[in-house]
């Protein structure tokens, strides 16, 4: 581990050349060619200016070892071929559609009889991606659905949700460690990682009907939080 390691490992993780890089920080290629290598260690404002560019602390460029911290966040990407399954869900668009759409679900899960029947039924979600431009800049409004995973045999008339079915596909998940304490870093970095295994590996996106095209599966294990996230694939 070094320093320059770090830099480097940090800039490639946000696709960035080192002259973009160094436009940021008003520097030259060069100069960042020279932190990269260790041949000059930046100055502390510098430092300052990289850990608000990488949302990171200054212990964590300086000490550790970040691309095999990174390592520890994330699992390989594996593929799983999921069975048909029924589902409850609903959207809501607002500034805080994840928390809101959520706790939507929850009290439908307790009146619906669901969580009495299942205290571990599956609680997805995923973007709504049908907001308006106008929606997002001028209200900052964004959407969001929540859905339970109905179990077999379970039936309810409870109102306040879509039922719909999810036809049997194949996806490919990685599983993300603590993903709330940087959520705009590791979970876009979690589907990242995905996008690079279906270009490596020679496959592509599926978003055919009667599918969700990318999920996310919340839930906790030995005190540590976890994210699954699917995307649907399939061969070229």
């Amino acid at each position: 581990m070094s320093l320059g390691t770090n830099i480097s490992y940090l800039r490639k993780q946000k696709t960035m050349t080192q002259e973009q890089f160094a436009d940021l920080l008003k520097v030259t290629r060069q100069t960042v060619s020279r932190w990269e290598t260790d041949e000059v260690v930046p100055e502390l404002d510098r430092l300052v200016e990289i850990c608000d560019i990488f949302s990171c602390k200054m212990d964590e460029l300086v000490r550790e070892d970040l691309s095999a911290k990174e390592n520890m966040i994330y699992s390989e990407v594996t593929r799983r071929k999921l069975p048909v399954f029924r589902m409850a869900r609903y959207v809501m668009i607002s500034p805080n559609p994840e928390e809101d759409v959520i706790t939507h679900m929850q009290n439908w899960g307790k009146t619906s009889g669901l969580l009495a029947a299942d205290p571990n039924a599956k609680l997805i979600g995923w973007d709504f991606p049908f907001v308006s431009q106008e929606q997002q800049m001028r209200f900052n409004l964004h959407g969001y659905v929540a859905a339970y995973v109905l179990p077999e045999g379970f039936e309810t008339n409870c109102p306040g949700v879509e039922y719909a079915t999810n036809a049997e596909a194949e996806y490919a998940v990685i599983t993300v460690t603590e993903p709330h304490i940087r959520p705009f870093e590791r979970i876009p970095n979690g589907y990242k990682r995905i996008m690079e295994y279906l270009q490596v590996s020679e496959v592509k996106e599926k978003i055919p009907e009667g599918i969700v095209a990318c999920f996310e599966y919340e839930y906790d294990r030995d005190g540590v939080h976890y994210m699954d996230i699917f995307m649907a694939m399939e061969a070229c």
